[in-house]
């Protein structure tokens, strides 16, 4: 008859062959760099997220005030009214607004024009912290010389503000 061996196992040596386990110290230097660097992200989206709807709330406000005062005049207070409206607009815009009112001023005196502009609404078409464009619905109440009574003008223009200063002016506008 056969003899038969018999082997013990040292209860603290594995069964099988040796296990590979990952370090412990580099994959938890990755997982923390990689939370750190989503929530860097989340944190950038979210503080670029507030100083886009600060400029939008900013902008809209100003843009009420500006759009009536660029868009309105009076024949008895010309220069008055154009000097109320540079005060709102600026860059190339500004230049602009000053060979268009140099022009209209002849015609506005001549036709005793009166031209009350009334912003409806606006909306935002692109918004980021240093430029906003809106579209704003804008009606001119006009009267003169050759017009029985008052006619209104419901006009589309989309304005481009910038902040310079601390304030927000017209840089550009666009009629739709």
């Amino acid at each position: 008859m056969r003899k038969l061996r018999v082997f013990t196992v040292h209860p603290r040596l594995p069964l099988r062959g040796p296990r590979l386990r990952p370090p412990l110290v580099p994959a938890l230097l990755v997982a923390t760099v990689l939370a750190a660097g989503i929530a860097g992200s989340g944190w950038f989206a979210d503080h670029r997220s507030d100083r886009r709807d600060t400029a939008v709330r900013q902008a809209t406000t100003a843009a009420s005030a500006a759009a009536k005062a660029v868009f309105s005049y009076d024949y008895r207070t010309f220069d008055t009214s154009v000097a109320n409206g540079r005060t709102f607009v600026t860059g190339d815009f500004a230049d602009e607004y000053a060979t268009t009112t140099a022009a209209l001023k002849e015609t506005a005196t001549t036709q005793q024009a009166v031209v009350v502009a009334d912003v409806a609404t606006t909306g935002v078409v692109t918004a980021a912290p240093d430029r906003v464009e809106l579209l704003v619905f804008l009606n001119q109440y006009r009267r003169n010389l050759t017009t029985a009574g008052e006619k209104v003008d419901q006009n589309r223009v989309v304005l481009t503000l910038v902040p310079v200063d601390g304030d927000w002016k017209i840089s550009a506008a666009t009629a739709i």
